[in-house]
């Protein structure tokens, strides 16, 4: 993974004392909270519901060891033994107090860390696959693409205040785990016909109140062009995004509004004017960046483990997990782990300070000292030989990290919703709590099969629920809360917006509504056939009709 230089070292710290003065003026009442607000932000300090709270970056997931359990000391320092990933792989800490924020930006450049741009009108976190490097059919590891990215964004004068906040994330697979038909540049790295690596270039995609799915705007674009194509779409998005009205300020906006022809047009046009040498990066800081995601020392493996296949044989729960939360390596004798963030009741993303310890030891011990953490809210460890993976499971075991549930129904992307949020309208974690409770039953979870659940507590959709397969939203009526439920949904390389089901319901209501839905692809389903695959073929019709059925009942 990338290692800050001394440039990165100097400029983080003296962030930090900049942020730190300008706390210690907040404090004494020298500035309003108005004037501070700017500065915060900047500083990826949100004011809440209840409590102030610190959003740090994890550039495209990757974490080591030691960041995680120097995470792991501030949640238990500063905060109440916890964190939180979100689905764009940030952890967020919910409850520091402000006048220690400069210490825990102190703890985090200690271990290559900070906050900066993790708020504000600004190129946000970059984030890619979190199978990177191990994917069998990838093209190329996105990671230094997305490093690269993120070094020439990060406080690009031209673009330090956009319209509104910009997302990029990328891909080197042809299937899209990185869901970058919802961002705002999705890049996909793929090989022309005559084997050049390049990009697909997508842009305006986004969720929210106007859910859009990205257009391409170049289906093929040279690798050396790359950050000169990216400084001609945000520049056409600076002069052109509307900045009257924050709603329709994103650039899928722009891009619906004027058309993804004529929005190429002048990317292209601006993309000529540009003096592409002076942009790009120099081939030697690139080969700099890529070498620090070079492969790992893999050792020379057997495809097949006979001391992983006894351990399924001799223990029905670890062959359980095994089969739903293991992902196939490119390199034989090896998976990637998927670590669940989802144990039945919890919150999900969270993770206490003795669990972040428990699975840095993990890492450290078993996967080349690297994690993942994924915009599901989970956590991947990419490099377990498959002759540790029952030892690596006795130690989730032990941590309550072991819930074999990756992909299935439990396994809920969720935002912190009215627990926490200030700009939230309805509660989202117990929706979770209840939902997984109702379907917590593990030989019932696995008879379902793959099926993604996303809540969101406003219209803003941290939650991503316009791309699950079943979304909720949580919205505020009449003083009540009241949750609408879209079907349909997909956040893959076959990307689409889920459709609304009918009028909205009271919390309690929900998950009878989920089970009438999940009911019927368990009675009209095909041999092999998965819930999405169903929906599909089948139409919203017989969910819809399955969905209103109370209503019709009480009427």
């Amino acid at each position: 993974m990338y290692r800050y230089d001394e440039f990165d070292a100097r400029f983080v710290r003296e962030r930090v004392a900049q942020f730190r003065a300008q706390v210690a003026r907040r404090l004494d009442g020298s500035l309003t909270e108005d004037e501070f607000k700017p500065l915060r932000l900047k500083n990826g300090v949100y004011l809440q519901l209840h409590a102030y709270m610190l959003r740090i970056a994890v550039p495209y997931g990757t974490l080591s060891s030691r960041q995680l359990r120097q995470l792991a000391l501030i949640g238990e320092k500063f905060d109440r033994g916890y964190g939180h990933f979100t689905t764009r792989t940030n952890m967020q800490f919910n409850w520091p107090r402000l006048r220690d924020v400069p210490e825990i930006l102190d703890l985090l450049a200690d271990v290559e860390m900070h906050c900066i741009q993790t708020s504000g009108n600004c190129i946000r976190n970059v984030t890619a696959d979190h199978f990177a490097g191990i994917a069998a059919n990838e093209v190329e590891d996105p990671r230094p693409t997305a490093e690269l990215v993120r070094q020439w964004s990060s406080l690009h004068p031209e673009f330090d205040y956009l319209p509104r906040k910009f997302k990029i994330a990328v891909t080197g697979d042809a299937r899209d785990r990185a869901v970058v038909k919802a961002h705002d540049i999705g890049l996909r790295i793929l090989r022309s016909k005559d084997g050049e690596v390049g990009y697909e270039v997508m842009v305006g995609g986004g969720l929210g109140r106007t859910p859009m799915i990205a257009k391409t705007i170049r289906d093929f674009l040279p690798k050396k062009d790359l950050l000169a194509y990216l400084e001609a779409i945000l520049r056409v998005y600076n002069l052109e995004g509307r900045r009257d009205n924050k709603y329709k300020a994103r650039v899928k906006i722009l891009v619906h509004e004027i058309g993804a022809e004529e929005f190429a047009r002048q990317v292209e046009e601006e993309f000529a004017k540009l003096d592409g040498p002076s942009i790009a990066a120099d081939a030697q800081e690139v080969a700099r960046i890529a070498a620090y995601f070079a492969p790992p020392a893999y050792e020379t493996l057997p495809a097949r483990s006979l001391a992983f296949e006894a351990a399924k044989n001799e223990n029905r729960a670890f062959a359980t997990w095994a089969s739903v939360n293991l992902f196939p390596h490119r390199v034989p004798g090896y998976a990637a782990a998927t670590i669940s963030l989802k144990a039945i009741g919890e919150a999900p993303g969270d993770i206490t300070s003795d669990q972040m310890r428990a699975v840095a030891d993990l890492a450290e011990r078993y996967s080349f000292d690297e994690m993942r953490i994924t915009h599901a809210q989970n956590v991947v460890l990419p490099y377990v030989k498959k002759d540790d993976l029952f030892a690596v499971w006795e130690g989730l075991v032990a941590a309550g990290l072991a819930t074999a549930n990756a992909g299935l129904i439990t396994d809920i992307i969720a935002c912190p919703g009215l627990d926490f949020c200030s700009l939230a309208t309805a509660r989202s974690i117990p929706i979770a709590q209840a939902l997984a409770h109702r379907f917590g039953d593990e030989k019932r979870q696995l008879d379902i099969g793959e099926l993604n659940i996303k809540i969101s507590g406003c219209i803003n959709a941290c939650g991503h629920h316009h791309v699950g397969h079943i979304g909720i939203l949580g919205l505020e009526k009449s003083g009540q809360e009241s949750y609408q439920i879209t079907l349909g949904g997909d956040a893959t390389e076959t990307a689409a917006i889920g459709e609304r089901l009918g009028p909205g319901l009271a919390a309690d209501d929900v998950p009878d509504a989920i089970e009438r839905i999940v009911n019927v692809y368990l009675a009209r389903r095909t041999s092999g056939e998965t819930f999405i695959e169903a929906v599909r073929r089948l139409g919203l019709e017989p969910f819809k009709t399955a969905f209103q059925e109370k209503t019709h009942a009480a009427a």
